[in-house]
């Protein structure tokens, strides 16, 4: 009895160390591709709202659809990559790597789409802050998601809280439901992130390279 006590308690302290080592270790999971061309994707979006919904406000319906429909396409684009590189760049702490990664973000989307629910169902006539309070919940994650990313990454977190709270102020629903509000917020703000990933891994590289 007391061998199997043992046994469970350093099972349950190994994975503590791996979770703490998971925490503290740089994510390299993120391409910065993938991240890019979410960003481009963010700005054709933007771009063709006009022609996809040219009155938002009017149809917000289709609106919301639209842009769900390009922010699940840029999730499934990020995860389709994120898993096999995770395993590939941190072999030995993958699984812990990506539970510490979504535990950082999930919950942020997670209250977007709750706020976007509730908006819809109790306060239809707030909808046009939609915008607004996305780019502010996913300010909230990328800001949560720094300590595993290059520090820099916490420029990207306050253009989104700025570009959010720019959006909330300008009160205008035919503004803020616009294709540029949303387009060119998520575009620059994934181009960044893909920037600084990108310079992040580079400099991650050479530090591991062994001095001649």
């Amino acid at each position: 009895m007391m061998r199997s006590m043992d046994f469970h308690r350093a099972l349950a302290e190994i994975s503590a160390l791996r979770g703490q080592m998971a925490r503290s270790t740089q994510f390299r999971g993120y391409g910065p591709a993938t991240i890019a061309a979410t960003g481009l994707l963010g700005l054709g979006t933007g771009l063709g709202q006009a022609h996809l919904v040219p009155h938002p406000a009017q149809h917000i319906g289709a609106y919301l659809a639209l842009w769900i429909v390009t922010a699940v396409m840029a999730v499934i684009a990020i995860g389709l990559e994120t898993l096999p590189r995770t395993w590939r760049e941190h072999p030995a702490l993958a699984r812990e790597m990506i539970l510490s990664a979504a535990m950082h973000f999930v919950p942020a989307i997670t209250a977007g789409v709750l706020l976007t629910v509730v908006l819809l169902h109790s306060a239809p006539l707030s909808v046009w802050m939609l915008p607004g309070l996305w780019q502010l919940m996913f300010s909230l994650g990328v800001f949560s998601s720094c300590q595993l990313l290059p520090r820099a990454m916490a420029a990207v977190g306050i253009w989104y809280f700025a570009c959010g709270l720019l959006i909330l102020a300008t009160g205008n629903p035919g503004l803020t439901l616009s294709g540029p509000a949303m387009g060119v917020p998520f575009g620059i703000g994934q181009l960044l992130v893909a920037a600084i990933l990108y310079r992040g891994y580079l400099e991650y590289d050479e530090d591991q390279q062994p001095e001649a």
